[in-house]
C-alpha cells in the first residue's frame, strides 16, 4: 500500500542559490534512492525564524510531498538528512 508523506526542510539562510539547489537535490535523490516517489515541492522560499537556531535569524523553507510504498523510506531519509550540513531543520510527517 502507497503512503504519502511530507518533508518539512529548512535550509540555511546564507546559502547561495547553487548551494541550495545542490542541497534539495541531494534529499530529492534520497527520496527516490530509498524507493519514493515526489509528487510536489513546495517552495516557501527566506523566512525569519521565531528565534535563533545556531545563531541564524533566517533559512529557506521547502515542503516536499511523496509517496512511497516502502515504510522504511522515511526512516532511511531521516538518517541522511540529519547529517547534511546545509540542513537547519527538517521533519517527515505521514500524510
Amino acid at each position: 500500500m502507497t503512503s504519502t508523506y511530507e518533508l518539512a526542510l529548512v535550509l540555511n539562510g546564507k546559502l547561495e542559490d547553487d548551494a541550495r539547489a545542490e542541497a534539495l537535490e541531494k534529499v530529492q535523490n534520497y527520496i527516490t534512492r530509498f524507493g519514493g516517489s515526489i509528487v510536489n515541492v513546495d517552495d516557501w522560499g527566506k523566512k525569519k525564524f521565531a528565534y535563533d537556531i545556531n545563531k541564524q535569524k533566517e533559512g529557506f523553507y521547502y515542503f516536499i510531498k511523496f509517496q512511497s510504498e516502502d515504510n522504511n523510506c522515511p526512516n532511511e531519509l531521516e538518517a541522511n538528512v540529519r547529517i547534511m550540513e546545509p540542513v537547519v531543520r527538517y521533519l517527515v510527517v505521514k500524510q
